[in-house]
């Protein structure tokens, strides 16, 4: 005989669909099973459908449960016969509201009132019979959901707690009952960005200054961008307001769309300058700083600074507190950017703050491996600063070449190398020694040395242990802390030296007494031969 079926159950989907029942058939017998599938109702009702399927397991009945008497009884059964036999599972009983399961609400939409965030409405439609409703949102960068259950909300509810211009993600599932019945399926996603309101929050500002001439200096803003919840809308532009405070003289004030400004000023006066970003709700309020000189305090300068690579595109910067007073210290700044050997200004700064607690930082954002930054660590107490520096990489090795060397010359006994610097992309990390390397020529004895500390603005080194009237042969090679480069271009260069000079200029000085001799003894001849003798009166 057939295995009885388990747990049958029976569903209606939507106020207009359909009975369909569900079970489990059992072991399979290997015989050819008919299923009937049987609903009884109130005042004698009977519905029947048949399966001549061996492995039916669904059966719909093709009617629809009304909500005329939403608590009526319904009794489903299904019964399994083949040629062994016949067996039917237990009966299931529901009522209307057991099995209706909602269809997904639909038309969903969502309005702004005075496009204010804080103004938000839901709107939906549903099935009629609906009574309660679950709402779920959330940014559609998030994978947590918020959830609301709503029990008639007539297809509109109000939504308070969305942030600003971030783009949602909202579905709505339905349900006949509070305790009976199940929910239906989810709707259809609805994809809304909220609007913009006004910016929160204030900028972080930084500045460098640069000598240009015993009048003026060039100020160099920059700041960061606001972070989505701070910004909560599209950037529009930056205002800068730069002011001479004691004298009194009219603010200069600039719009720009970039997140950096510079300009020329005089080297005299007190200057502050106020930025703030705006959207097109309004703007957020002005970082207000006092331009100083950020390295004139000595005293504050932080102590024993050092560079160490922590793991790939980190460094942790370390010090120790200034001498002064460490908690006059208000707070640390740690900025870092590209090393260029011109001192380029338009190389990307950047910096972080650190409380005054704090005497280390990891650096990562714009690190790249093999590249060498210039690192410096201010401490700012009220409007004084001071500040140290230090070269630090990520990871490094030997560079790729040595440098250039494009002149020799000679000056005093001794020779003047200048050479050009090794491109950034080859340094492949922070330089710390040249080398210059030098032989006779033809010669099978090792080459002498000069080891020189590397440091940005350095391009030439004298040499003065060259022998006179000997051809040498010169070449240099660069250093990192993973090791020595391949050496750049040879030069040959003979030092003429002194004796070589005074060897040519002694005879020619003798040549030309001897000459000026020759013809002053033969003028002096001729002209007494043919000058008039005396005569007396």
């Amino acid at each position: 005989a057939p295995e009885q079926p388990q747990n049958l159950s029976c569903i209606q989907k939507g106020e207009q669909g359909t009975v369909a029942c569900t079970w489990e058939r059992g072991r399979d017998t290997h015989l050819y099973t008919e299923y009937t599938l049987q609903l009884s109702g109130p005042k004698n009702l009977t519905w029947q459908k048949q399966c001549k399927d061996t492995y039916c397991d669904y059966l719909d009945f093709g009617i629809n449960l009304t909500p005329e008497s939403p608590e009526s009884n319904f009794t489903a059964k299904v019964t399994a016969v083949n040629s062994l036999g016949s067996s039917s599972s237990l009966p299931s009983t529901f009522t209307f509201l057991d099995i209706v399961r909602p269809l997904p609400p639909w038309d969903i939409r969502i309005k702004f009132q005075k496009a204010s965030v804080s103004r938000c409405t839901l709107y939906w439609r549903d099935e009629g019979l609906v009574l309660l409703n679950r709402l779920r949102y959330r940014p559609s960068n998030s994978r947590l959901w918020n959830m609301v259950n709503v029990t008639k909300a007539k297809g509109r509810h109000d939504l308070l707690d969305l942030k600003p211009f971030t783009e949602y993600e909202f579905q709505i599932s339905s349900k006949l009952h509070l305790y009976k019945g199940s929910w239906s399926d989810w709707s259809e996603s609805l994809r809304a960005q909220t609007p913009e309101e006004e910016p929160t929050g204030m900028l972080d500002v930084w500045y460098m200054k640069m000598h240009i001439d015993y009048s003026r200096q060039q100020i160099s803003l920059f700041w960061k961008n606001l972070s989505v919840s701070e910004a909560r809308g599209k950037i529009l532009h930056y205002q800068v307001t730069l002011q001479e405070l004691t004298g009194g003289k009219a603010m200069t004030q600039n719009i720009t769309g970039h997140t950096s400004w510079t300009t020329v000023i005089p080297r005299t006066g007190n200057w502050a300058v106020a930025v703030s970003a705006a959207n097109s709700k309004g703007s957020s309020l002005p970082t207000r700083i006092n331009i100083m000189n950020l390295c004139e305090a000595g005293l504050l300068a932080p102590r024993q600074v050092s560079a160490n690579s922590e793991g790939m595109d980190n460094i942790l910067v370390t010090w120790q507190p200034p001498r002064k007073d460490p908690s006059a210290v208000q707070e640390y700044v740690v900025e870092w950017r590209e090393l260029h050997p011109g001192g380029d200004t338009q190389v990307p700064l950047n910096w972080l703050r650190s409380p005054p607690y704090n005497v280390s930082a990891l650096i990562s954002e714009n690190i790249k491996s093999y590249i060498c930054y210039e690192i410096r660590v201010y401490a700012l107490s009220g409007d004084q600063g001071g500040c140290s520096s230090i070269l630090g990489n990520s990871k490094h090795k030997a560079p790729l070449s040595g440098p250039h060397i494009n002149a020799i010359t000679e000056e005093k006994g001794s020779i003047l190398i200048s050479w050009n610097s090794i491109p950034v992309q080859e340094q492949m990390g922070c330089l710390l020694h040249y080398r210059i390397y030098w032989k006779e020529r033809d010669s099978n004895s090792q080459p002498q040395l000069c080891e020189i500390p590397y440091r940005v603005s350095q391009n030439s080194h004298p040499i003065n242990s060259l022998q006179p009237r000997v051809t040498y042969v010169l070449w240099m090679t660069a250093l990192t802390a993973a090791g020595e480069s391949s050496h750049g271009n040879e030069r040959e260069f003979c030092l003429q030296g002194k004796a070589n000079w005074m060897a040519f200029v002694a005879p020619s000085i003798c040549i030309a007494i001897i000459m000026v001799g020759i013809f002053s003894t033969h003028y002096f001849q001729q002209k007494r031969r043919h000058s008039c003798p005396w005569t007396g009166s």
